[in-house]
Parts: structure tokens; C-alpha cells; sequence
């Protein structure tokens, strides 16, 4: 469309132009709105609002019952001992977990000890059980039981694991 044409009237009016200014084409939109529009319509449609159903995914966490979430946070890589009498409340909500988003488990856990990134955007959160070599100066890894909540590509949880306490 050439400047100073108005869209739908077939001929170029004097003095059209921009949304905004006056002449015969004021009322027209301005060229955001039209390109916002067009990027709506036709078959390119659904991509584009992928991102605002995508953002959708997943449910924030409730409370839950008999857990004391500020205790499990307080005990950075299980230093303090706490966090095996914190497990069982967490197992029994197992189901709660499923598909919850990550910022809201980090919200009810903490920052996870360890994180492992793995093929295709999915990742993984690993809090260990009890004091080992990762309370030791540098934190290396330790093969102590942990609590694992695995994350596929949306972001949320997919599965929930504990290994097992001696």
C-alpha cells in the first residue's frame, strides 16, 4: 500500500496519512496495529500464541500438610541433620509435586543443592538426606541419599524420587 492511499476506497486521497493526523484516512490504524493484527490471523496464528497457553503449564504448590518448608530451606546440602525427618510429609505428596512449576518448587524447597541439566530443556533438582562430603570446604559431590524432583521440557515436574535411608 502506497503512502497516501486510504485501504478499501480504491484511490488516493490528498493529505492521507498515519493514524493520528487529519485528512480523509485519520480513522485508519497505525502501522503497530496492523502489523499486530495480520500476525494474528491466517494459519501462523497458533505459533504465535503458543508462548501465552505454554505460560499456562503446571500449578502452583499448596501447603502441604506437616511439612516445614523454612526448616528444609534452613538446611543447606542436609549440614544440620534436618532433613530426614522433613522427607516423609514431602513422599506422602508425592502427587501434589507432579506438574508443579519450577519456580514454585524452588519457592517451597529452596535453591536445589545440586542441579543437572540434561537433553531437551529438561533438568533436574537433587537435595541430599544427610551430612557427607558436601558440608566439607569446596561442597564436592556426594553419593548420599537425595531427593530428586525431575523436570521435562515445559518446566514442570514429571517425577519425584528418594533414595533410601540407612
Amino acid at each position: 500500500m502506497a503512502l497516501g492511499s486510504c485501504r478499501g476506497r480504491g484511490k488516493s486521497a490528498p493529505g492521507a496519512s498515519f493514524a493520528g493526523s487529519a485528512g480523509p484516512c485519520a480513522a485508519r490504524p497505525g502501522a503497530f496495529a496492523m502489523l499486530f493484527s495480520s500476525l494474528f490471523r491466517g494459519p501462523g496464528r497458533l505459533l504465535l500464541a503458543a508462548p501465552l497457553l505454554l505460560a499456562g503449564c503446571g500449578h502452583a504448590l499448596p501447603d502441604i500438610p506437616g511439612f516445614a518448608a523454612p526448616a528444609w530451606r534452613a538446611d543447606r546440602y542436609a549440614c544440620a541433620n534436618r532433613r530426614a525427618a522433613l522427607l516423609p510429609p514431602l513422599l506422602a505428596a508425592r502427587p501434589r509435586l507432579v506438574e508443579a512449576r519450577a519456580n514454585d518448587v524452588t519457592a517451597l524447597l529452596g535453591p536445589p543443592d545440586e542441579e543437572e541439566l540434561m537433553a531437551n530443556t529438561e533438568k533436574a533438582y537433587h537435595y541430599y538426606l544427610l551430612p557427607g562430603p558436601q558440608c566439607g570446604p569446596r561442597r564436592p559431590r556426594s553419593a548420599g541419599p537425595r531427593f530428586s524432583l525431575h523436570f521435562g521440557p515445559l518446566g514442570t515436574v514429571t517425577e519425584v524420587q528418594a533414595d533410601p535411608l540407612p
